[in-house]
């Protein structure tokens, strides 16, 4: 079955309308409609460059603009009847733009092709998204600073394997995602500096005839230069690719953090009270607070990595230059951009209002004889012993402290000495998990003066680069 219209883009070249099922996949307004602010920047940019050369007439131009507007109004305000008739965001803005001001209209298509008007909407759209990602990974590693400022002498366990290993503060703790959020902020900004190029002007995939001024354009829609490859202008998606990669990644560390939430919020652990906001009841079980905001943040990677693979799909066998298949890459990162964003948001939520159960973490920090290192390390130093029989030494005495069920700290000095008689009363000033964590002064490591170090060079940094 087909529809009785013409296809007003396509003209005289076929004398019916698509198949009801063409019309169907080769619609994308649905979703690329939120691409109209980027649209009508991008063409109003177009329109004043062509009246600066003398390729259109001014009062042509200045309808141009005045019509663009009022599109954007209408858009905003609800008012706009997008069709599927007119496929895109693209044909959708020009055909009402015809409504407004007649003939002038087609002007505006003059030494452009929807090939680098859709590729300079999208660099738009997503240079905004790096902005976006920008500034909400620095309110997460605000509010990781200031939890690890008011938790930099708080002790807990360090884990490895999920087991206890060594004591740690949770500020030191903090900071360990503060290192993630800018390396994710540093891909963020290297990648949105890469892609600062225009696209605009590159035409179906030759460039244009026109005496166009790409420099004029560029610097109107805030981009560095224009591109410098007509050909890969109109086929380039590396930048949503890259901006995919760097969003898995950024993902990824808000899991792992959501994971630990979700742990330390458990009865067994209890480490940490998660406010109302971020919580939610059983729909029967009266007794139930379940952290989902974490679950639903510790989810989020499995939607923005499918994008990311299924982008790269898409672009992997595609020969020079436009096809249709690049039609595809807009809705997978649509979803990211919206994902991140709200994982972002989340997560820099629960760090704010999440309540450290401090004794409780003293507890555990103190818990599968955390600070057997320590002992290890004070025969070494203290005693003269080679490390690997200092590590012998210190398992026995684990043993001995199962046995007793105590913890190290707790054993008899005679019992000590019964292992190795060097050993004297002095070594119980470093088998504390507080004399643990006040030791590790090493540079990066765990000591309260360490992470207030680290909070100020941190909060340094990001002022210096803002």
């Amino acid at each position: 079955m087909t529809t009785k219209s013409s296809n007003e883009m396509w003209g005289g070249r076929f004398a019916s309308g698509p198949a009801a099922i063409m019309e169907e996949i080769n619609a994308s307004i649905d979703f690329d409609k939120r691409l109209y602010g980027e649209d009508i920047d991008g063409s109003k940019a177009h329109a004043a460059m062509l009246v600066e050369r003398g390729i259109i007439a001014a009062e042509d131009g200045a309808r141009i603009a005045e019509g663009l507007e009022t599109i954007r109004t209408e858009i905003l305000e609800g008012r706009f009847a997008f069709s599927r008739r007119h496929e895109d965001i693209h044909m959708n803005v020009e055909a009402r733009l015809a409504e407004l001001i007649g003939p002038a209209a087609g002007r505006l298509h003059t030494a452009r092709s929807r090939n680098d008007q859709v590729a300079v909407d999208f660099r738009l759209h997503v240079k905004a998204a790096f902005g976006q990602v920008e500034a909400g990974l620095l309110a997460f590693i605000a509010a990781l600073l200031d939890k690890a400022e008011a938790h930099a002498e708080t002790v807990m366990p360090g884990f490895t394997h999920l087991q206890v290993a060594q004591p740690v503060t949770f500020g030191h703790h903090c900071l360990a995602y503060v290192e993630m959020a800018a390396r994710d902020l540093s891909r963020c900004r290297d990648a949105r500096t890469r892609m600062d190029e225009c696209p605009l002007g590159a035409a179906a995939l030759a460039g244009t005839g026109f005496p166009i001024d790409r420099h004029r354009t560029a610097a109107d829609l805030g981009f560095r230069e224009p591109t410098r490859n007509s050909l890969d202008s109109v086929s380039d998606r590396d930048y949503a690719i890259e901006f995919l990669a760097m969003a898995s990644i950024a993902a990824m560390h808000l899991s792992r953090l959501a994971e630990e939430i979700v742990i330390w919020s458990t009865p067994q652990f209890g480490f940490v009270k998660l406010s109302d906001a971020f919580s939610t009841g059983s729909s029967i079980m009266p007794q139930k607070k379940n952290p989902d905001a974490a679950e639903l943040v510790r989810a989020k990677p499995g939607r923005i990595n499918g994008a990311l693979v299924s982008l790269l799909t898409v672009m992997k066998g595609l020969p020079l230059t436009y096809s249709k298949d690049m039609q595809e890459d807009k809705e997978q990162v649509f979803d990211a951009i919206d994902s991140l964003a709200l994982a972002l948001a989340a997560s820099t939520g629960m760090v704010r209002d999440m309540e450290m159960q401090v004794e409780a973490m003293a507890r555990a920090a103190g818990h599968g004889f955390s600070t057997a290192t320590d002992l290890a390390d004070w025969l070494v130093r203290e005693a003269g012993l080679p490390f690997r029989e200092a590590h012998h030494v210190t398992g026995r005495a684990v043993a001995l402290a199962e046995e007793y069920q105590v913890g190290l700290e707790a054993l008899p000095l005679d019992v000590l000495k019964s292992i190795d008689a060097r050993i004297d009363e002095r070594v119980y000033a470093v088998l504390s998990v507080e004399a643990s964590v006040r030791s590790r002064r090493s540079f990066g490591g765990t000591a309260p003066d360490n992470v207030r170090s680290q909070i100020a060079y941190w909060r340094a940094r990001l002022a210096e680069d803002a």
